[in-house]
C-alpha cells in the first residue's frame, strides 16, 4: 500500500477517535450539570413530602413573576405580534400560568408546545391557540409594566383555554391532535425557551432530547433534524458556540436563578477546555445560543436584536 495512503487512513481514524473522545466528554459534562440542577431545583423547591412545601411552591410562584414581569417589559416584546410560549408541569420548574393570562391579555397570537404521543420521537410542533375561552385574568401588579414578585390573588380563579386539554406524561396541558394550526417559519416573533440552566453566554442546557433545538431549526432553517438521534450527538469544538442566526423567532431563555450559571459549580470539573469567558454550560454546533436570558434579577440582552 501507498505510503501517503497509510497516512491518510490513520489521520482519518486519529480524527475519527478525537470526535468520539470529544463527544463522550461532552454528553458527561452535560449529564454532571443536569444532575447538580435538579438536585439544586429540588432542594430550594421540594414538591412532596415536606412541610416547606406551601412555602417553597410559593417562592416559585414569586421568582416564576419576576422572570416574567422582566420579560414585558422588553420592546421585544411589546413589538412582538406572536409569541411562543410553554405550559409549565405542575411543579419543579418556573410556573407559566399567571405570564400567559398577560399574554392574552395585551392581545398576542399565542402558539404552545404540541409533543404528541410519541415522545421517542424528540419531536414537537408549536400551535396556535384559541384563547377566547380563557377568563381567568392577572393582576397588573404581578405581571403588568411594574409588578415584581407578588402572587397575591393572580387570577379570578376562572378557566384557561387549556383546562381541558388533555395532559402528557410530564402532567402538561397539549393541544389535542385535532388542532392543526401548527406554525410555520416566520409565524412566530418571539420564541420563550425553557431550560435546566443557561449561563452568561446565552448557552442553554435542555432536557436531552433536544426538542427545542429541532423546533428552532424549523423555524430558523426549515429544517427537522430529526436525523439527529440524540442532539447531543454532535461534537463539541473548543471555541465552538452553538448556532447563532438573526432569523425570526428571537430566542428568550427563561430559567430561576438556581439554573443560571455565571461560573463553573463548585464540584464540577470540565478540564482545561471550559472556562467562564466561553460560557459555563457545554454546547455543541446544533445547541442554539439564545439572544435573551432572563432570570429573577436581572435580564441578559447578549443581541440587541429588535422585531
Amino acid at each position: 500500500m501507498d505510503e501517503s495512503v497509510k497516512l491518510s487512513d490513520a489521520a482519518t481514524l486519529s480524527e475519527a477517535t478525537d470526535d468520539a473522545t470529544k463527544l463522550h466528554q461532552l454528553r458527561q459534562n452535560k449529564q454532571a450539570l443536569r444532575k447538580l440542577i435538579r438536585s439544586r431545583i429540588k432542594s430550594v423547591y421540594p414538591t412532596k413530602n415536606n412541610t416547606n412545601t406551601i412555602a417553597s411552591q410559593t417562592l416559585l410562584l414569586s421568582n416564576s413573576n419576576q422572570v416574567f414581569s422582566r420579560l414585558f417589559e422588553l420592546p421585544q416584546y411589546k413589538h412582538a405580534k406572536s409569541i411562543g410560549f410553554f405550559l409549565s408541569m405542575p411543579s419543579g420548574e418556573i410556573q407559566t400560568k399567571h405570564a400567559i393570562q398577560q399574554i392574552v391579555k395585551d392581545g398576542k397570537v399565542l402558539y404552545v408546545p404540541r409533543v404528541g404521543l410519541d415522545f421517542e420521537l424528540c419531536d414537537m410542533d408549536l400551535i396556535r391557540c384559541d384563547t377566547s375561552s380563557c377568563t381567568a385574568t392577572v393582576d397588573d401588579a404581578i405581571c403588568g409594566d411594574s409588578g415584581v414578585g407578588s402572587t397575591a390573588n393572580a387570577d379570578d380563579g376562572g378557566t384557561m383555554f387549556y383546562d381541558s386539554w388533555p395532559r402528557n406524561k410530564w402532567g402538561i396541558p397539549e393541544p389535542p391532535l385535532t388542532t392543526t394550526n401548527v406554525a410555520k417559519p416566520g409565524d412566530i416573533d418571539l420564541l420563550i425557551v425553557p431550560g435546566l440552566a443557561f449561563d452568561t453566554n446565552g448557552h442553554r442546557l435542555g432536557q436531552g432530547k433536544g426538542y427545542y433545538d429541532r423546533f428552532i431549526a424549523k423555524m430558523r432553517d426549515g429544517e427537522s433534524n430529526n436525523d439527529i438521534d440524540n442532539i447531543d450527538d454532535a461534537v463539541a469544538t473548543n471555541g465552538q458556540t452553538g448556532v447563532n442566526s438573526a432569523a425570526k423567532p428571537l430566542l428568550v431563555g427563561v430559567c430561576l436563578e438556581e439554573q443560571f450559571l455565571d461560573e463553573l459549580p463548585h464540584g464540577v470539573d470540565f478540564g482545561d477546555g471550559c472556562d467562564s469567558a466561553n460560557g459555563i454550560v457545554p454546547v455543541s454546533d446544533h445547541d442554539y445560543i439564545m439572544d435573551i436570558v432572563l432570570i429573577p434579577s436581572r435580564a441578559l440582552i447578549l443581541r440587541n436584536v429588535h422585531l
